[in-house]
């Protein structure tokens, strides 16, 4: 089974969205949490972490180095055994909720609660779960080559998600 499997999404009133993804990675959460709390674990699949101050209401500078997008923040959940939460401009709420299952595994439960049109929820679908493929690639000692990045996979996703929401 894939570690990122359809994300699911539902309105929050006119322009707003909550999506929600699981993801499933055979990874211990001491290796897992790195990648999502460090400038260069967040560099490896997600984006540049130009500001990072590792605490609650520290600021966040993230940089996506395949859009250029630069977005600014605080981080508004900190607790080292399991949830991060970065609410920044554009993206909105970004939460990661780690669960440890056994001990060499562990689920994600992703939320991004975020502003935008049904186009920006696709897009957002597509964008976050090629992210987490690139997550677990990083893992796995594959970091994103951000200078080779392409669209291709994106597109696919979006696609996918397209057709998957008018079901």
């Amino acid at each position: 089974m894939p570690p990122v499997s359809h994300a699911t999404s539902e309105s929050r009133g006119e322009g707003r969205w909550l999506l929600r993804f699981e993801v499933h990675l055979p990874c211990a959460y001491a290796d897992l949490w790195p990648a999502l709390t460090t400038a260069d674990g967040l560099r490896g699949w997600l984006a540049a972490a130009d500001v990072l101050e590792r605490r609650l209401g520290g600021a966040v500078t993230l940089r996506w180095l395949n859009t250029g997008t630069t977005v600014s923040g605080r981080i508004t959940a900190w607790d080292v055994e399991r949830v991060v939460e970065y609410t920044v401009a554009e993206h909105g709420r970004i939460r990661f909720h780690l669960e440890p299952v056994g001990t060499d595994s562990t689920l994600i439960r992703f939320l991004n609660e975020r502003d935008g049109s049904d186009e920006d929820r696709l897009d957002s679908l597509a964008g976050w779960h090629h992210h987490f493929e690139l997550l677990e690639s990083a893992l796995h000692g594959h970091p994103a080559d951000w200078s080779r990045w392409t669209d291709a996979r994106w597109a696919e996703l979006r696609s996918s998600y397209a057709s998957f929401s008018r079901t």
